[in-house]
């Protein structure tokens, strides 16, 4: 390698250190503001494979260049790179700032190292999925952050006709509705999720629809839960835009890591319990979701599955942020009371803040 370069190496150290600070902000956030493991993870492999890609500079050629007193960088600065909001402020700087310095990094790698200038390629394109995971984070937590009673209707589990099951678990203290007619003809359900919308809006809970973004946009709902085998997240925010809340179905960490990695807004944790909604050969039971809640922090968790007054401490023991209940709220004789000790059993365990 030629030692002409100082120019180059100049560049590439401001830049390595600018990438690396920068990691170290947004690290910082994950570990102590939002206790994510699964980022903190994501945020140090980034910075062990910085380390690797630049690794063919020679180090001493990099300190050599280095003349920060003769830098006018330095003197050069705007009102607003000092003024910060808050954390989510600082994060945001920061996240912006890591694909800038890792383009530079890879165009005035270049003419040095081919290999190194398409690892700082990888590393900013990594960079662009961590940014949307942490956005998806911040997103579903604040959406999310009043939301402790979450009620599955489906018509044929309901004891009263459906939109009467509705405004039953709403005046109960529901805080989110999920519509889940998975045979229903499009046409019936887009009536039936336009109605059931219009009462969670009017009592300030969230309207979400099982599998289908396109009925979710078409009747204005708030967002769209899917399994693992339905849309991608990806998919469901071409339909619905950025703004909705997008939940995954998760059971094992790993599938909260994906989840959490592919920018969902909160994750459905389950079959914590066998349910009638579903036939399952497994249950994850409260320890499963634990292990998925611990792996999908802060990504809001609603336990879902078979959860019943009767078996609701031991699963709030392992500290979903809400759950999911189905038959016995809305096959009770009277949802709003079903649904209203749910909610006082709920705001005991979990007082909003």
């Amino acid at each position: 390698m030629a030692t002409d370069h100082a120019d180059l190496y100049r560049i590439l150290d401001a830049n390595l250190n600018r990438t690396r600070e920068a990691l170290r902000v947004v690290e910082e956030y994950a570990r102590f503001r939002l206790d994510a493991a699964t980022l903190c993870e994501l945020v140090k492999q980034l910075r062990h494979d910085l380390r690797a890609a630049a690794e063919v500079f020679p180090q001493r050629e990099l300190l050599a260049s280095r003349d920060t007193p003769r830098d006018v960088g330095t003197a050069i600065t705007t009102a607003t790179e000092s003024a910060r909001t808050g954390a989510d402020d600082v994060l945001r700087a920061a996240l912006k700032r890591l694909p800038e310095s890792l383009r530079a990094l890879e165009e005035y790698a270049k003419p040095l190292s081919a290999q190194a200038a398409a690892a700082f390629e990888q590393l900013r394109y990594r960079v662009y999925t961590l940014e949307k995971a942490f956005n998806a984070v911040l997103h579903g937590t604040a959406r999310l952050a009043s939301v402790r009673l979450y009620v599955l209707v489906t018509g044929s589990l309901c004891r009263l006709p459906p939109l009467e099951t509705v405004d039953a678990v709403l005046a109960g203290g529901a805080d989110a509705v999920q519509l889940r007619e998975k045979l229903m003809p499009a046409g019936e359900l887009l009536d039936l999720a336009h109605a059931v919308t219009e009462r969670c809006h009017r009592a300030g809970a969230l309207s979400i629809v099982n599998d289908r973004a396109d009925i979710a946009r078409a009747a204005g709902a708030d967002g769209v839960h899917v399994g693992q085998d339905d849309l991608p997240v990806r998919a469901c925010r071409q339909v619905l835009g950025p703004s909705a809340v997008v939940g995954v179905s998760a059971q094992t960490p790993e599938m909260a890591a994906h989840a959490l990695a592919d920018g969902a807004d909160y994750l459905g944790v389950g079959p914590v319990f066998a349910s009638s909604t579903k036939s399952r050969d497994f249950t994850i039971g409260v320890d499963g979701l634990r292990d998925v809640r611990c792996a999908a922090a802060p990504l809001p968790c609603v336990a879902i599955a078979g959860i019943t007054l009767e078996n609701l401490d031991p699963v709030l023991a392992a500290g979903p942020t809400a759950v999911a209940v189905c038959s016995d709220i809305i096959a009770a004789a009277d949802p709003q009371a079903r649904a209203a000790a749910f909610k006082k059993k709920l705001l005991a365990a979990f007082p909003l803040t």
